[in-house]
């Protein structure tokens, strides 16, 4: 499990099932100057191992868990940030979409 992405509003956790198939990876949103703010990394492998996302949203106190293609969509999308450098705005913008499929609400495991 490594988080990829916490602000004050969503956590965005990376659950891999094989966890030495890939290395971790960072979303670092850029600052206001368009620098981004920590290191990304790509996984090793090219394929994709069987894994999901929890999206939280803080406000809400609600999760949604992506697997299978919405995992395979929202994995298109940190590659996506990855090249891109998108703001912290574009992420949370986009972290919003998600948000609106949560309705479990947060446990703690």
């Amino acid at each position: 499990m490594q988080t990829l992405y916490d602000s004050d509003t969503f956590v965005v956790v990376h659950i891999l099932a094989h966890a030495d198939a890939v290395r971790p990876q960072v979303l670092a949103p850029a600052d206001p100057d368009g620098q981004t703010a920590g290191a990304v990394h790509a996984p090793t492998a090219h394929q994709m191992p069987r894994h999901g996302f929890e999206i939280v949203d803080k406000r809400s106190g609600k999760e949604v868990y992506l697997d299978g293609s919405w995992a395979e969509l929202f994995q298109q999308q940190i590659h996506t940030w990855q090249r891109d450098a998108p703001t912290q705005e574009e992420v949370e913008d986009t972290l919003e979409g998600y948000a609106t499929l949560a309705q479990t609400p947060v446990a703690v495991h």
